[in-house]
């Protein structure tokens, strides 16, 4: 196995295979700072992970889905297991007929969805977080190397 298939194994091992990952979530606050600059914002969103990409339920209407509409670059990260900076995107409301394969999976995978998914409001939505480049650690060198910089949309690694 290459590298990047190696990093690859690992995303899937720490965040796949149908698990609930709580991850923190950054994006770019819509009011600047005392001198004008940008300010991140971040917080803790509740995702699933599948191949390179992150799916969140949401409101349309909280802040990062504003700062996100605003501007769709984004940095993940979870615990002390990988970093990453991606793209975020609104899918739309999570009961879309093209939402149907993860709505199933949501439902499935969060526990919680049944109780608190509010899938019959319009501004329950989908956001899919699509990963392009980070770093992924190993602290077991389970594979050989202890830090793999993964660029997803080359599908490569370092």
């Amino acid at each position: 196995m290459n590298k990047y298939e190696n990093a690859m194994k690992l995303m899937e091992e720490y965040c796949g295979n149908g698990k609930d990952n709580i991850i923190a979530l950054a994006t770019i606050a819509l009011s600047s700072n005392t001198v004008g600059n940008p300010r991140p914002a971040v917080r803790m969103v509740d995702a699933y992970y599948e191949n390179g990409v992150f799916y969140v339920s949401t409101d349309a209407n909280k802040n990062k889905m504003l700062e996100i509409e605003k501007n769709n670059e984004i940095s993940i990260c979870g615990l002390d297991l990988f970093v990453a900076q991606g793209t975020a995107e609104n899918l739309g409301w999570v009961k879309d007929e093209r939402n149907t394969e993860i709505r199933a999976k949501m439902k499935k995978i969060f526990t919680w969805f049944d109780a608190h998914g509010d899938e019959d409001n319009p501004d329950s939505i989908v956001l899919r977080i699509t990963l392009t480049g980070g770093t992924i650690t190993d602290n077991d060198k389970k594979y050989g190397e202890w830090h793999y910089k993964v660029d997803f949309a080359k599908k490569e690694a370092k």
